[in-house]
């Protein structure tokens, strides 16, 4: 890879499975990669590989102009970044946080980093650790979009797609939040639905062929409910609110039979009447979120 000088280095702070995996990657696309990670010890393979170890992580950021940082969550970050020695060897230097938190956290890490003269862009991974290194990685990012440019070359070294979503600092984090609501609802659905198969005699293997068939529904309706949501108008022809809730009320009620708790399924169900109560039965199931978004 040809780089110019300042594009040609990294640091990483945080060196749990995907900051080690971040690192790695920097690694093999040529970059000369510093890493730090509070517990010492994780970073012997990186080493073996080509990483500077740093003593500290004022060191650390110190290396290199641009730290990428990659840890639990923003209280994490905090404790590296905002300690005075780190702060002050911050200084003048850019700070791409792919930690996962909150839309507000972004913004409010973004102020403190302007308070101390520190260019500060927000980031999210939105792919498993195994992906990364491979054309499969996907990468959000918010912020100054000059100051994207500038360290795209070091930030695209990662293979796989890079989207910068726009200068609000918040956005990344708001979309992270939004596809791990997704990710989520749907992973403890699963999980349920393997309880409940369970309990009427239905193994996990059993199922999984029929599950990766619902789950193939899922793609184009989201594109087809996304046009819905944008232009206001929720069609419910072939599948009304009304018998969705139906639906809703035979989980339940299976799975209550069988003392399986019903806490999500009864959630949903309650967001779907709540709608069909304020005069929505016949439109489609997306309408929902309208009025999930409503001021009550």
């Amino acid at each position: 890879m040809s780089m110019h000088s300042e594009h040609s280095a990294v640091t990483v702070l945080g060196l749990g499975p995907m900051g080690r995996a971040l690192a790695g990657a920097f690694l093999d696309a040529g970059l000369r990669t510093t890493v730090w990670n509070r517990t010492p010890g994780k970073d012997e393979e990186l080493i073996e590989r080509g990483a500077v170890s740093a003593r500290s992580a004022e060191e650390a950021v110190t290396a290199s102009e641009l730290t990428v940082v990659c840890v639990v969550n923003y209280d994490a970050s905090d404790a590296i970044l905002r300690r005075d020695t780190v702060t002050d060897a911050l200084k003048g230097r850019t700070v791409v946080n792919l930690s996962a938190d909150t839309p507000d956290r972004a913004r409010d890490t973004a102020d403190w980093a302007a308070g101390h003269g520190i260019r500060y862009l927000d980031g999210a991974i939105m792919t498993p650790t195994t992906t990364m290194g491979t054309p499969a990685s996907v990468f959000i990012h918010s912020g100054p979009a000059e100051l994207y440019q500038e360290h795209r070359p070091v930030l695209e070294a990662l293979p796989g797609s890079h989207t910068h979503l726009g200068e609000e600092i918040g956005r990344a984090a708001a979309y992270d939040i939004a596809l791990l609501d997704i990710f989520w609802t749907a992973m403890a659905g699963y999980a349920h639905a393997l309880a409940v198969a369970r309990a009427e005699g239905i193994s996990a293997r059993e199922l999984a062929p029929f599950a990766k068939g619902i789950g193939a529904i899922l793609p184009p309706l989201f594109e087809e409910t996304a046009e819905e949501m944008d232009r206001g108008t929720f069609s419910g022809e072939g599948n009304p609110m009304t018998s969705g809730a139906s639906t809703m009320a035979h989980i339940v009620h299976t799975s209550e039979a069988h003392g399986i708790e019903a806490g999500v399924m009864r959630a949903a169900e309650g967001m779907t009447r709540r709608a069909i109560g304020l005069g929505h039965g016949t439109e489609g199931f997306i309408r929902v979120a309208e009025v999930l978004g409503r001021q009550r």
